[in-house]
């Protein structure tokens, strides 16, 4: 059976590398596939750097969530989860998924509004599905909300059983 012994540490490897793979992509890919997309192809320069600024915004917000998630395994290990410390590397991730959630919705209707404007372009199928990737990117934020509260339910339960015992 598998143990937070065996767990945690796991986790932080695969957590280090996820980050490494972002950083990678943050400074080496992102930037260089977009600059050559406008190279290529410069009257769609008013697409691609809103969306290379999206995309870096979302890698870095990602990192963020890596670290404040390092944090509260490191905090679950020495079993300090249930405390107000917690609410802090919470906040830092649900305010990343905010972040992340918020520059998906203006490039959601950056693009719609290009859809719009541009004859040729014009199909409903795009906006709907931008519409449909932000409504369950806001559902996922909403969600982290509810599991913070059910934290904050829990480290108030947590404190009051250590004061009966």
């Amino acid at each position: 059976m598998l143990t937070l012994n065996r767990l945690v540490p796991s986790l932080k490897v695969l957590l280090a590398l996820a980050f490494a793979f972002l950083l990678v992509l943050q400074f080496l890919s992102l930037p260089g596939d977009i600059a050559d997309d406008v190279r290529r192809a410069p009257e769609a320069a008013h697409v691609l750097w809103p969306l290379l600024v999206a995309e870096e915004l979302w890698v870095l917000c990602f990192q963020a969530v890596i670290v404040c998630t390092w944090r509260l395994l490191t905090m679950v290990k020495a079993d300090r989860i249930f405390s107000e410390a917690a609410f802090r590397w919470v906040n830092g991730i649900v305010a990343a998924f905010a972040v992340a959630w918020l520059a998906l919705a203006a490039l959601a209707a950056y693009l719609t509004a290009i859809i719009y404007f541009t004859p040729e372009l014009r199909d409903p199928g795009t906006p709907l599905a931008l519409f449909g990737v932000v409504l369950l990117g806001a559902v996922f934020v909403l969600v982290m909300l509810v599991l913070r509260a059910l934290l904050r339910q829990a480290t108030a339960l947590r404190s009051d059983l250590e004061a009966v015992i």
